[in-house]
């Protein structure tokens, strides 16, 4: 997890930000709820990816007069609950919010779980949302006309990874996943990706929200010497499970984590040269694009600290997207959906354009630290750098 200086930075930054934004006194503000995770498990997410993004995009629309509304200038003012990462305090939030507040608009909260908990209330009370931290099939099989998860969906992950792994040579891989429904959508995209490439999977355990210690599961995939490592984890996991293949001395070809390997406070907590070489989910960095350098630039001057790799440019494209939205179609809720279906966007990650609420045009991506940078090195005609196989020794 983030430690516990840097995360009572972000939140007293998040928490002045939401509760002080400053708004006109000749228009009213535009209000936009979200309940997201400023304490609990969830916490390390969703103040590296989501609030601090949030917040950073309400300044700069504010500094720059507001949002476009039909023509006339309305600042935003950010309504933000801590859910505490309790899918009950997040499901009465977005009740209240919607129902009784009636805000203008609503942001999503962390987590493929929470999204898929809160998805019914957003249909019935016709708030679009484009979601930053939400993958599995199974939300698309919702058909919930007002969600979009932004983020690539499972498959799309899972086959990157796989034929990353293939083109390296890795013949045999162990896997661990949360179980959560993050972890379980992936893992079965991740069991059929490898059979179609040929890659026999030796193991996959699966491990309980919460875990403290994973070293016991560790020697044992270390026993049966894979050439890749594949955890399929959420952030404090993540963190864990580095630290203790480092403690055991399992150090497959290819070690890959999943969410929050992109975490700049990931590099920094475990130190450069330890995840030197380790792999995991991302899309983006600041070489990417001009876009993304002052986005990078933005979000370091605002919080003094980099942005992450992964989900948080999603976050940022899904800001960029609701912002055009409003200005095309107002606060027309159904409008704005229909805006968000039925366009191709520019944005920070590239060109969007869903597709029965998928994001087709954002193809998986494996990425890998390199000398301090979280690099793209899959697919080729996204990569930043090309993949450093086999990993290096612990250090």
């Amino acid at each position: 997890m983030l430690s516990n200086t840097l995360l009572k930075c972000i939140l007293s930054l998040g928490l002045a930000a939401a509760t002080l934004m400053p708004v006109s006194a000749q228009e009213p503000p535009v209000r936009i709820g979200y309940a997201i995770s400023r304490s609990g498990p969830f916490a390390a997410g969703a103040q590296t990816t989501q609030e601090p993004n949030y917040i950073l995009w309400a300044e700069q629309v504010n500094a720059a007069g507001g949002l476009n509304v039909q023509g006339k200038r309305r600042k935003i003012e950010l309504v933000g609950i801590d859910d505490r990462s309790d899918v009950e305090t997040m499901m009465r939030s977005y009740e209240k919010l919607m129902g009784s507040d009636k805000v203008d608009l609503v942001l999503p909260p962390w987590g493929t779980g929470n999204n898929f908990a809160v998805m019914p209330l957003l249909a019935k009370h016709g708030y679009p949302v484009i979601s930053p931290t939400a993958t599995g099939r199974s939300l698309l099989e919702m058909k919930n006309q007002f969600f979009f998860p932004i983020l690539q969906q499972p498959d799309r992950l899972m086959v990157a990874l796989a034929d990353m792994l293939a083109a390296q040579g890795v013949k045999t891989a162990a896997a661990i996943h949360v179980d959560e429904m993050f972890g379980l959508e992936n893992t079965r995209a991740l069991e059929e990706a490898l059979k179609a490439k040929g890659i026999r999977l030796l193991e996959n355990k699966s491990y309980p929200i919460g875990v403290k210690d994973l070293a016991p599961v560790l020697n044992e995939l270390k026993a049966k010497n894979p050439d890749a490592f594949i955890g399929i984890t959420y952030p404090p996991d993540t963190f864990l499970v580095t630290a203790q293949a480092k403690q055991v001395g399992f150090n497959p070809k290819v070690f890959y984590a999943a969410v929050g390997t992109s975490f700049p406070a990931y590099r920094d907590r475990m130190t450069p040269a330890t995840v030197e070489g380790v792999m995991g989910i991302g899309s983006w960095n600041a070489k990417s694009n001009a876009a993304s350098k002052a986005y990078f630039d933005a979000h370091v001057a605002k919080f003094q600290k980099e942005p992450d790799s992964w989900a948080g440019a999603h976050a940022w494209a899904s800001l960029q997207i609701l912002q055009k939205a409003i200005e095309t179609a107002g606060l027309d809720r159904k409008k704005i959906r229909d805006y968000i279906a039925n366009t191709e966007h520019d944005t920070l990650i590239g060109k969007v354009r869903f597709k029965d609420g998928e994001n087709v045009s954002t193809p998986g991506m494996v990425m890998q630290w390199q000398r301090g940078s979280f690099e793209v090195v899959w697919p080729k005609d996204r990569a930043t750098a090309t993949a450093v196989v086999p990993k290096p020794e612990w250090k």
